[in-house]
């Protein structure tokens, strides 16, 4: 390889480039560059070959090449070859003597994965006669990198649902006998019977079972406590069961005599005045019955705001009705519920309708960003939720979705991304490293690049 000496600003000898960009475009990258060959000089019988490629490893891809012919050389190809091309069909061919001073360069070709972290390189080549390279040079064009976003399937999962609440039904006296007329038991009842309505009248969903739990406020004996919430979901239960033909199997029930845990957390979120030593009487290990007759006596008025304010909302009964949403496997069913009840949709039925899409599309990033609204909690949403935010260079909502995606080797690997993006090369090195070293290809040929 030769090593002439040519302009500092000059690439190789007689060309300079401005302009330079390689974009990805879905599942192509584009080269786009202004080339200044107007200090070229290419002799009569010469030609020069202007080749950019693409450089990662051992991987490597030769783009469009210009070729600047001599005039004695140019002559000669049409002569013997019908054309002036050294380079084949799509070669950019000019005459030196009618050469442009300024070239436009661009070419596209399919993204391959090798790519996302790559060096790019302009050849300058020297032909004399025979076709023989009597130079070359090379020059640095740059180095790119827009790593490889690993978007994770998310496993088939039966869509288990739930919905839940609260309803304070209310009970004369150490009566357990439910009365729909009795205070505001109306509204209370009609709760409950909504809930299981809204499912039950979808004929997507299939409701599986009901769990009820029944707590009672601290108030009089624990043991009398024990009995009345006991009887009293067991009456909710019986009511239930009548008015919507459920099975006793299917409603399960459980109960909470002394609901002291609301108690507590009622007490820390007041102002009462005692307040702290309210919440040591409650956190310590006396018997309920002896706990309730200090804070009594300790502090009467107190007690007595709490027997008014607080213990009325102690005496409830936790409802959750559990239920299943039917699959869809038909992609077009799978956009209808999308437009129209995407909360039907599982992760894995929104993954599977993603794909019908180009990746990186506005329809494609919508869809893993709903997903991630949908299951906030989960790991796999938020990771392809951080990878939409990460090709759109949104590093806010990237490091927020990343702190929910879980310690999997592709989190790992998108967090290095973030690092880099953010300019701190030695945490992208690091997660990079651990990456690689659970086999994530993408981390190897980034890691390569950052070292």
């Amino acid at each position: 390889m030769a090593n002439s000496a040519f302009s500092q600003n000059e690439i190789v000898t007689g060309v300079k480039v401005d302009n330079y960009t390689l974009e990805r475009n879905g599942k192509f990258i584009s080269l786009d560059m202004t080339l200044d060959v107007s200090n070229l000089k290419v002799k009569r019988n010469k030609a020069v070959l202007l080749t950019p490629c693409i450089y990662s490893g051992s991987d490597s891809l030769h783009l469009k090449s210009i070729g600047i012919y001599g005039r004695k050389r140019y002559y000669h190809y049409l002569r013997n070859n019908g054309t002036a091309m050294l380079s084949g069909d799509n070669e950019m061919t000019y005459r030196k003597g009618n050469m442009p001073s300024i070239i436009e360069y661009h070419d596209i070709v399919p993204y391959e994965t090798w790519m996302g972290t790559s060096k790019e390189k302009l050849h300058r080549y020297l032909y004399g006669c025979c076709n023989q390279i009597i130079e070359e040079q090379v020059g640095e064009l740059g180095i790119w990198m827009e790593p490889n976003l690993i978007y994770i399937r998310p496993e088939v999962e039966p869509k288990t649902r739930a919905l839940e609440g609260s309803a304070f039904i209310d009970f004369p006296l150490d009566k357990t006998t439910i009365h729909p007329e009795y205070h505001n038991n109306t509204a209370e009842l009609a709760k409950i019977s909504a809930t299981i309505d809204s499912i039950g009248g979808d004929c997507d969903f299939t409701i599986n079972d009901i769990s009820l739990k029944g707590y009672a406020s601290p108030e009089g004996p624990y043991k009398h406590n024990v009995d009345l919430s006991i009887e009293r979901v067991n009456a909710l239960k019986t009511y239930i069961q009548k008015l919507h033909s459920f099975s006793s199997d299917e409603i399960s029930i459980a109960n909470e005599p002394e609901d002291w845990e609301g108690l507590k957390k009622y007490v820390e979120t007041s102002n009462l005045e005692h307040k702290a030593e309210i919440l040591e009487m409650i956190d310590s290990n006396l018997e309920p019955d002896a706990k309730e007759a200090k804070i009594k006596a300790t502090y009467p008025s107190e007690y007595n705001y709490l027997l008014k304010n607080c213990y009325p909302e102690l005496r409830r009964t936790d409802y959750k009705v559990n239920y299943t949403i039917r699959e869809f496997s038909d992609i077009d069913e799978i956009k209808n519920m999308y437009n129209t009840f995407p909360n039907k949709l599982s992760l894995s039925e929104l993954y599977q309708l993603a794909e019908t899409y180009e990746p990186g599309s506005d329809e494609y990033n919508e869809i893993f960003a709903l997903a991630a609204k949908l299951y906030p909690d989960d790991e796999v949403a938020n990771l392809n939720a951080a990878n939409v935010a990460l090709k759109n260079k949104d590093i806010e909502t990237a490091k927020n979705h990343l702190s929910k995606a879980g310690s999997s080797s592709e989190a790992e690997y998108a967090r290095g991304v973030l690092a880099y993006m953010q300019g701190n090369l030695t945490s992208a090195i690091e997660y990079m490293q651990k990456a690689s070293d659970n086999g994530i290809m993408e981390a190897k040929h980034m890691l390569d690049s950052l070292k």
